[in-house]
């Protein structure tokens, strides 16, 4: 049965005419009555009666027509839903990001794409990079902000890419560290300082594509979190890498220092999302506000 049926029966009852609910319909006098005869077929029912002065409902037509408004509405709002869905104003959005993506960069998009966008639902959970892909390619994110160093891209089947920025690594130290007022500085200067890392190999990972030749970073405290970890420089017990995208989350006794060009690592920074899938249309506004918040997260 075609809606289009129900249409042009609900409108020639309204008229009580063939040929008026014709014309407003756009069809031929054939047309209305060949819809008509579908109907009554498919529901094995006379469901018009013909009078020289037009046509009115037979009861098993009065019975289809209580029905037939509420099943034109709910046709109505489904093809309502289904073209806000296309136009990226309604549906649900699925964000996964790496935690230091969420510092900053990840909270701006989403408040800047929810403002824009309220009737689509948001969710975010926070995971690293090669979950987040596996994540994207069984479609359980819609899109995920992930990284990976130069010298260890992502695969170009892995997931559709777009670049959003490439960040480097500083350095926390206390306030009171003999290089705290330098605004750049050497890796190899913090030979004999101990680290705070979140893993006793994490940090060594990261920077392998930048450390100088026998440098090897005295691990000492290890914490995940990245409040403890600040607090445990703040605290005097040691220095710590940080990302660019975590900057803001470090105390006001702790400082950020840039390490120079030749040491500092680069890690790219990109919005992923399924390779084979095309995207909604909310996906795609929401890698606009990421590119949007990229251009101006060192603000």
């Amino acid at each position: 049965m075609q809606v289009q049926w129900l249409e042009t029966f609900a409108e020639v009852v309204r008229q009580g005419s063939i040929t008026n609910a014709a014309r407003d319909l756009g069809y031929t006098q054939s047309a209305v009555s060949r819809h008509i005869a579908a109907l009554e077929d498919a529901y094995g029912a006379t469901l018009l009666d013909r009078q020289p002065r037009g046509v009115t409902p037979t009861q098993h037509g009065e019975i289809l027509m209580g029905h037939v408004a509420a099943i034109l509405r709910r046709v109505r709002e489904a093809r309502q839903d289904l073209a806000q869905l296309d136009d990226g104003t309604s549906g649900r959005l699925r964000v996964a990001a790496f935690p230091t993506a969420i510092a900053r960069l990840v909270p701006a998009a989403v408040s800047a794409f929810r403002h824009g966008r309220p009737g689509v639902s948001v969710s975010l959970v926070e995971g690293y990079t090669p979950r987040l892909l596996e994540q994207i390619d069984a479609g359980d994110a819609d899109i995920a902000v992930v990284s990976a160093p130069p010298d260890r891209p992502i695969p170009a089947d892995a997931a559709r890419l777009t670049h959003l920025l490439d960040e480097r690594l500083l350095i926390a130290v206390p306030a009171r560290h003999r290089l705290a007022r330098r605004r750049t500085v050497r890796l190899r200067e913090f030979a004999d300082d101990p680290f705070v890392t979140g893993s006793a190999t994490d940090e060594p990972a990261l920077m392998r594509a930048r450390l100088p030749a026998g440098f090897a970073p005295v691990v000492e405290i290890v914490v995940a979190d990245w409040t403890g970890k600040l607090g445990c420089v703040a605290a005097g017990l040691g220095v710590a890498f940080v990302p660019e995208l975590a900057a803001r989350a470090a105390p006001s006794d702790v400082r950020l220092l840039r390490l120079h060009a030749d040491d500092a690592p680069v890690r790219r920074v990109f919005a992923a999302t399924n390779a084979t899938r095309r995207p909604t249309a909310a996906t795609t506004a929401f890698v606009r506000e990421l590119r949007t918040a990229a251009r101006g997260w060192r603000s």
